[in-house]
């Protein structure tokens, strides 16, 4: 019972943080010459994936995929932006520092994520 609301907890709060990424999304789209297209559509995707997290805090166990799409993402995200700090001295600490956040994101939703049901409980319902 605990588990499940830290999860939940933990689901508004990615969900809010990544669908805040919608207001660097549109300002890309507003000025794209002064963008960066690739940072807009990732922010897009960023802003869809909250939606969807926030939808997900009704009935964690039936997301349990998206759950961990969440959480791998954010992995592989922060592995690519880290190597690129290491590349790029001038973004060094912003690419490691955000690269921290998305690893902390990505743990915490593996470590609360519903488990997965038996095949009697599957049955069942």
């Amino acid at each position: 019972m605990l588990r499940e609301r830290a999860l939940k907890i933990v689901l508004v709060l990615v969900g809010l943080f990544f669908s805040a990424a919608i207001y660097p999304a549109v300002g890309g789209l507003l000025d794209p010459a002064h963008s960066d297209t690739g940072d807009t559509m990732q922010m897009g995707i960023y802003a869809t994936l909250g939606v969807f997290l926030l939808l997900a805090v009704r009935n964690p166990s039936v997301h349990r995929s998206l759950i961990a799409f969440a959480a791998w993402s954010s992995f592989a995200h922060a592995v690519v932006m880290s190597t690129l700090g290491f590349e790029m001295p001038n973004e060094r600490a912003g690419f490691l520092i955000g690269s921290g956040v998305l690893v902390a994101i990505g743990v915490a939703l593996i470590v609360l994520a519903p488990r997965k049901a038996s095949g009697r409980q599957t049955a069942a319902a």
